[in-house]
């Protein structure tokens, strides 16, 4: 990822290992679950979503082979929303303060919790 701006403090309402559906692009309606966020770059990789083809070169080190690989791509944040188990739909999110002080993402629709 040449040239890319990084963004300083930037949070992200999407977590690792959150179920997400893609809302924008080539793989639209698809729900998967998020391998990486990426804060600084504003991007997550999402499992099966936004899949590129790559050539890799051999590497005897560690006994790769080379060819053509099948990855996932990073999408911008915007394109993915939060998937409610609960709605089985994509939901906005609010975030709510429980009464240990610790805070927690809770659907707009249903109110389910989702940092439990």
């Amino acid at each position: 990822m040449k040239n890319v701006k990084k963004i300083k403090g930037n949070q992200l309402h999407i977590k690792t290992g959150d179920r997400v559906m893609v809302i924008a692009g080539k793989d639209k309606g698809k729900v998967s679950n998020v391998k990486k966020a990426l804060p600084q770059l504003n991007k997550v990789i999402v499992e099966d979503a936004n899949m590129i083809t790559k050539a890799m070169k051999a590497n005897p080190m560690a006994n790769f082979a080379g060819g053509l690989i099948k990855m996932e791509a990073p999408l911008n944040v915007s394109k993915v929303m939060l998937y409610c188990q609960k709605c089985e739909k994509p939901t906005r999110i609010s975030y709510k303060v429980l009464e240990n002080g610790k805070k927690t993402r809770v659907c707009k629709k249903c109110s389910e919790q989702f940092d439990v």
